[in-house]
């Protein structure tokens, strides 16, 4: 996922607002709206990740849809990781595309995660921020 007009946000030069691209990441809204279709809450906890891979795979058929929610999922997994685990944080590399960097300064490309997840069910959102939450 590209996101260009990240580093320009409302006009600032320099360094982007963190909390803003953290909120904008977090929308997730076609995810959101797959699971509350579903009765599954989004609360941005590890719990909400479980829930997500219990969900019946119905995206599986459209390719843009499983696309899309893929990259969703990535990006509500990032978001989780980032509200949950001591030190982690997004950071947006130079070719546009986001990830979340640990504590210990290794990157996750949570967006490549989701689609994995979206198209394939593995692995689980939830087994990978297990993964990363234990580093």
């Amino acid at each position: 996922m590209n996101i260009p007009f990240l580093g320009n946000r409302r006009g600032k030069t320099g360094v982007p607002d963190p909390e803003g691209i953290a909120e904008l990441l977090a929308e997730c809204e076609l995810l959101r709206s797959q699971a509350y279709r579903e009765g599954v809450r989004l609360d941005d906890s590890p719990a909400s990740l479980e829930a997500l891979d219990q969900l019946v795979p119905g995206w599986r058929d459209d390719e843009e849809t499983s696309a899309w929610l893929g990259n969703d999922a990535g990006l509500y997994l990032g978001t989780v990781i980032v509200r949950t685990v001591p030190g982690a944080a997004w950071e947006i590399r130079a070719d546009g595309q986001p990830v979340v960097r640990l504590a210990s300064g290794r990157e996750f490309d949570v967006v490549d995660a989701g689609h994995q997840w979206a198209a394939n069910g593995v692995p689980e959102l939830s087994q990978l921020y297990a993964e990363v939450a234990e580093a």
